[in-house]
């Protein structure tokens, strides 16, 4: 084929496409110059064949195509993978897995060469051909996860159990890639057998329990894993730890077992200010010995001391630490301030604090910062945004050494006097000055600790005072164990403060939960034997679903309808003079959806024609003897879609977070967008209700109206809406059945209930396992559905695409890039569902 035939043949192809999708021929146009200018005419006519045939195919597969082009071309220089994304063709419902190897191919090409790419691509064909969401999941892994850095030889090590686990036993690979890629890494193929053989077994017992093994979400799972990694076991030595800790400090704390697993990051000793939570493995005994002598320094220092937290409450602003029914005083607050900054506030405060004991500690126990710096060296500096407070943190001992120079604002903190609110001040001063340090996030955080230290201020903590606790360990046991005891019966005593980070459950938590920082809530990992709860079954019950056993619990959930006390008159004056112009071009597009095209009235006793059929029913009525009513005229009037809409909101603690922009909070957002909402629909004319939800375990759903159907916006309903705030967490499925129920006495065509989110379905009483409430928040919907209702979620979580899919089903939901676009779209969307 000659260039000008090639060029004629584009031509032809760009027109077609410009006549069925303005996008894809807009997409194309832009890559094709490139493509071109790079092979030649001839390449970019088959480039735009294979484009032109994954977008008749799949129009989402041929736009990851054609928009992942150029991205692959710049890693590999070549089109060798254009055929092979041609390959996808052969099944339907491939344009996620497509989606997922554009992005890569053109570095796997780079790296692994042409025959190891090959390689790669034919084991994920394969995957498609056997089973469609096992191929997807391989491909949306990455290459080089899969290989474990030996190449195409590294994919076929790690799947070849998963392709006789699918054979016998038809384990996707959903359910097998990420464990197994985690624990090769750990403990190597021989590992990763005797690993997979054991999930045989029990999968041939339990198939629940089998995929849950091989996710890594069973405790079986996760203590083979545990008993196969090496290094330096601290259940195995604790009685040496003990010792170490009578010897220097004349007692020894109590040890827990941390929340860790391997792969999760660096093992992290931690406290609660009266046990001292060891992870199972230690990298060696030096960083053991380190990490139970820093611990237990900072409690015999005072940093969990109660006139410490106390004085440190005070200099942050807040009159008295928040404490849990347990009394366990929540550090959340102090943190929350700092907003998406407080990450790096909690590590340049750890370091203030951590140089202030470690200090203190080199007095007590000879060469104490000198081993610090000594582990510090042995170990492999971190990466990314960990790096410069692993450096600060290692000058700041170097300092207090004299081996370099100490930033002279830490130097107050190395003598005798130096308390917890003094690190605290010097922290700020430092968080004020540094602005130019990257904003780590929970891993990065994680990684900047050195050897022996971890975050002082990772779960509640019991306050303390001075001479608790000494005596032998088991004295210390005897004291812990009586302390929990104290604590089950305080668990059934009415709450105080309705919000979750004062009444956070005793188990032993891992994950942010929402309980430390801010921001939108992320599942909670809970481990240890939990505190059975007293039930109170006050309400409203409804069902839940339970995935696990594929079947509803009766009247699980309960829902108590409250008031919410919260108004704030003047707020509604301030939003909607704030929100003045979107208002009024809100108005103006309201004033298009009122009423236009007229369609007839049928059987009525005057009109402007006859309405025949009601005629000759009238006549046959008559002859028959009878005296029918002689409802026989029609009159046209304006058409209409009768629409009625619940909007719910999520309610929980994590709207009180900054917003993104700095500027305001969350809540203010949210109160704008129902403000603006309501107005929409009072000029409307549609008729619409407005509630929020909260929820502290499963026997304590709050449901919180708003405006009833039926009722006008009046000057209360306002007033509520501007002075809503945050409070609990979000059992959403429980609230979507209740929202449900209010539909019943509703007369309208169409039914909506528009649910306003922040994040995933979660409580406290999930068990950590963040599918359970995902299940039963997708039952719901279902459920919702099932009557006629039409759920659609608006989200400000930037996640909300990972989970929202699966819950309210392609194209039912809509996440928001940018919060303060809420109060804008939330009537827009409403419009658009409306007319929909």
């Amino acid at each position: 084929m000659t260039e000008n035939e090639a060029l004629l043949a584009i031509e032809e192809i760009r027109q077609h496409l410009e006549g069925v999708s303005f996008v894809a021929h807009r997409d194309a146009s832009q890559v094709l110059p490139v493509v071109r200018e790079r092979f030649g005419a001839e390449a970019a006519l088959d480039w735009l064949e294979h484009a032109r045939d994954l977008f008749f195919h799949d129009r989402e597969a041929g736009k990851a195509f054609i928009r992942n082009t150029e991205t692959a071309i710049e890693a590999c220089h070549c089109l060798d993978w254009v055929e092979q994304a041609g390959a996808f063709i052969r099944w339907r419902g491939t344009d996620k897995a497509l989606e997922a190897f554009m992005p890569q191919v053109g570095e796997a090409i780079a790296e692994l060469g042409a025959e190891g790419e090959q390689a790669w691509f034919e084991i994920g064909l394969r995957w498609l051909g056997r089973h469609l969401e096992s191929g997807t999941a391989y491909f949306r892994t990455s290459w080089r996860e899969l290989t474990g850095g030996k190449g195409s030889e590294g994919i076929e090590e790690l799947l070849a159990p998963a392709e006789r686990l699918f054979q016998e036993r038809r384990v996707a690979l959903g359910s097998y890639i990420a464990g197994a890629m985690r624990v090769r890494d750990l403990v190597g193929p021989d590992g990763l057998g005797q690993w997979v053989r054991r999930g045989g077994d029990i999968l041939q017992a339990s198939r629940q329990r089998g995929e849950a093994f091989f996710r890594l979400e069973s405790p079986e799972s996760i203590g083979l894993l545990l008993e196969a990694v090496p290094g330096y076991r601290s259940r195995d030595h604790a009685r040496l730890l003990q010792l170490l800790q009578q010897a220097w400090f004349g007692r020894s704390h109590p040890f827990g077992e941390a929340a860790w697993i391997p792969g999760d990051g660096r093992p992290l000793a931690d406290t609660d200010g009266a046990t001292i939570y060891l992870p199972v493995v230690f990298p060696d005994r030096d960083e053991a010995v380190a990490a139970v002598i820093h611990v237990a320094g900072h409690i015999e220092l005072g940093t969990y001391d109660a006139d410490a937290i106390e004085a440190l409450f005070t200099e942050a602003g807040m009159a008295h630490p928040p404490v849990d029914a347990d009394q366990r005083i929540t550090w959340r607050p102090l943190y929350a301030a700092y907003g998406d900054e407080l990450f790096r506030f909690q590590l340049l405060f750890d370091l203030c604090e951590d140089l202030r004991v470690d200090a203190a500690l080199d007095r007590m126990v000879p060469g104490h910062l000198h081993r610090v710096l000594e582990l510090a060296g042995r170990r492999v500096p971190p990466g990314g945004n960990a790096r410069p407070y692993w450096d600060l943190a290692l000058a700041s001992v170097r300092g207090a050494l004299a081996q370099d120079t100490l930033d002279e604002r830490l130097r107050p903190l190395l003598g005798p006097d130096a308390r917890l609110v003094h690190a605290f001040r010097i922290a700020n001063r430092l968080f004020e000055a540094s602005s130019e340090l990257p904003t780590p996030d929970m891993a990065d955080r994680d990684a900047a600790y050195l050897p022996g230290r971890g975050p002082n201020a990772s779960r509640p903590v019991y306050p303390r005072t001075p001479g608790e606790g000494e005596g032998t360990p088991e004295e210390a046991e005897e004291m812990q164990a009586a302390r929990d005891e104290d604590g089950a019966g305080q668990d059934e005593s009415p709450d105080v403060q309705e919000d979750p980070d004062w009444s956070i459950p005793p188990e032993q938590t891992g994950g942010s939960g929402g309980r430390i920082g801010s921001g939108i809530n992320t599942a909670t990992v809970v481990t240890g034997t939990r505190r059975q709860r007293t039930t109170e079954q006050v309400g409203t019950g409804h069902p839940e679903w339970d995935y696990r056993d594929q079947a509803y619990k009766p009247d699980w959930a309960w829902v108590q309808e409250k008031e919410l006390d919260e108004r704030d008159p003047e707020g509604v004056s301030a939003i909607m003079a704030e929100q003045g112009a979107t208002l009024t071009r809100l108005k103006r597009a309201l004033q298009m959806q009122k009423p236009q095209r007229m369609a007839p009235k049928r059987r009525q006793l005057d009109g402007e024609e006859l309405d025949v059929e009601a005629a000759m029913d009238f006549v046959t009525e008559k002859r028959a003897g009878s005296s029918p009513e002689p409802y026989v005229y029609k009159h046209r009037t304006p058409q209409h879609r009768d629409t009625a809409v619940m909007l719910l909101a999520d309610l929980s603690t994590s709207i009180m977070a900054p917003a993104e922009s700095g500027e305001g909070r969350v809540v203010d957002r949210l109160r704008a967008g129902m403000l603006l909402f309501s107005e929409a629909l009072e000029t409307i004319g549609d008729q619409f209700a407005l509630a929020g939800f909260a929820s502290k375990y499963r026997d304590n759903v709050s449901f919180y109206p708003i405006k009833e159907f039926g009722a006008g916006l009046d000057a209360e309903a306002r007033a509520t809406m501007a002075g809503i705030n945050g409070r609990l967490a979000t059992r959403m499925g429980a609230a979507i059945r209740h929202a449900c129920a209010r539909f019943r006495h509703v007369g309208a065509d169409r039914r909506l209930l528009l649910i306003l989110s922040d994040g995933r379905p979660a409580d406290y009483d999930d068990g950590g396992d963040p599918r359970y409430l995902h299940e039963d928040t997708r039952m719901a919907v279902k459920e919702a559905v099932d009557k006629g209702i039409h759920p659609f979620c608006l989200t400000l979580d930037p996640a909300g695409s990972d989970y929202l899919p699966a819950i309210f089903g392609p194209g039912h939901y809509l996440v928001l890039d940018n919060v303060n676009d809420l109060p804008r779209r939330l009537p827009e969307v409403y419009l658009r569902l409306r007319s929909a």
